[in-house]
């Protein structure tokens, strides 16, 4: 069995992670930290959990987190980049749900994030855990920083036209939109069932933290550096992300089959037949990003629609997919739960 630690499971992703793991055949959660909860039983804060998990929130202080094999951080910003380095000197592997280790230059992390990075030197052997792009580097990484949920949407709708060079990248455009959910458990005035429900926003216009991350995923697969203009929207939803992505054909080709060929193998990646539209509720609650590729009156523009669900696909499923890869486990190991519905 493969001794799990969480640190920071009192919220949605963290949740999430417990949910996952308590069904996982092959993974013992041994400690679940939360300085603020430390001793309240964590099915008494999450009832969904009752007469499956009996442990009590630790103070990360006195938590032996070192005793596990893996360590998961569903933690704020800024938390992991502290925390996590002592770990990894004591050959815990580690994998961060957070954007502390995703974005490779330093400085342009600190400029989006608002502080200075305080373990540089882990961002470099950090491997960017996006399974269907790096699966051979996250077999062997210590560190694993666990995509972000827009980016997981968005990097595997565009994958397959750059890395077969398709599209020009200089006018990539990403409209994406997703559930409150995404903006975490806390108590914010934009959050509030009164602001989000019936209403329709786009926010961060100028510039998502997401964006950094993307861009660098996406200059990865193509190659070069690409053009993205990304923006997100809120949606009256509790889970789930929609994406819609525009890029301009640069070479013909068989787009449908392009996108069934790249993703036949993967598990995690349904490509729907054509003139499809996927929704976020076919995939509630599952590990699953579902694509439908379009070709508007067979124009100049090809469009493809990427939905998950932010807190599986886009967070908790994803890391405990990363953690199957590191430990040698079917990939699907403990995912295979279907998509709630209706």
């Amino acid at each position: 069995m493969i001794k799990v630690g969480i640190v920071g499971g009192t919220g949605y992703t963290g949740v999430e992670l417990l949910r996952l793991l308590a069904q996982h055949p092959e993974a013992e959660i041994v400690a679940i930290t939360s300085r603020g909860d430390a001793g309240t039983a964590v099915s008494s804060m999450f009832p969904s959990l009752r007469g499956r998990l009996s442990l009590k929130f630790q103070d990360p202080a006195s938590a032996n987190l070192k005793a596990c094999d893996v360590v998961f951080f569903a933690t704020p910003n800024g938390v992991a980049m502290q925390q996590a380095p002592a770990l990894l000197d004591a050959g815990v592997r580690v994998i961060d749900l957070a954007a502390d280790f995703r974005i490779r230059d330093v400085g342009e992390w600190g400029q989006w994030y608002g502080m200075q990075h305080a373990s540089p030197e882990w961002v470099g052997k950090a491997v960017y855990g996006l399974p269907e792009h790096n699966r051979a580097a996250i077999r062997n990484a210590q560190l694993v920083a666990n995509p972000g949920c827009y980016p997981t949407a968005v990097q595997l709708g565009f994958m397959p036209l750059l890395e077969a060079g398709l599209v020009e990248v200089d006018h990539l455009v990403a409209d994406a939109k997703s559930g409150v959910s995404g903006a975490g458990r806390k108590a914010e005035i934009a959050a509030l069932f009164s602001e989000t429900a019936d209403n329709f926003k786009a926010y961060a216009v100028a510039g998502h933290r997401h964006l950094p991350e993307i861009r660098q995923g996406l200059s990865t697969m193509a190659g070069n550096p690409v053009g993205l203009t990304f923006v997100p929207h809120l949606t009256p939803l509790i889970r789930g992300i929609h994406a819609t992505l525009y890029a301009r054909i640069k070479t013909e080709a068989d787009f449908q089959e392009v996108f069934e060929s790249r993703y036949k193998a993967e598990p995690f990646v349904d490509v729907m037949p054509s003139n499809s539209h996927p929704d976020t509720r076919s995939v509630r609650a599952a590990n699953v990003c579902r694509i439908a590729v379009h070709r508007p009156q067979q124009g100049n523009i090809v469009v493809v629609l990427s939905v998950i669900d932010n807190l599986v696909k886009g967070a908790a499923g994803q890391a405990v997919q990363n953690m199957n890869i590191m430990f040698g486990l079917p990939e699907t190991e403990g995912l295979w739960q279907l998509a709630v519905l209706p």
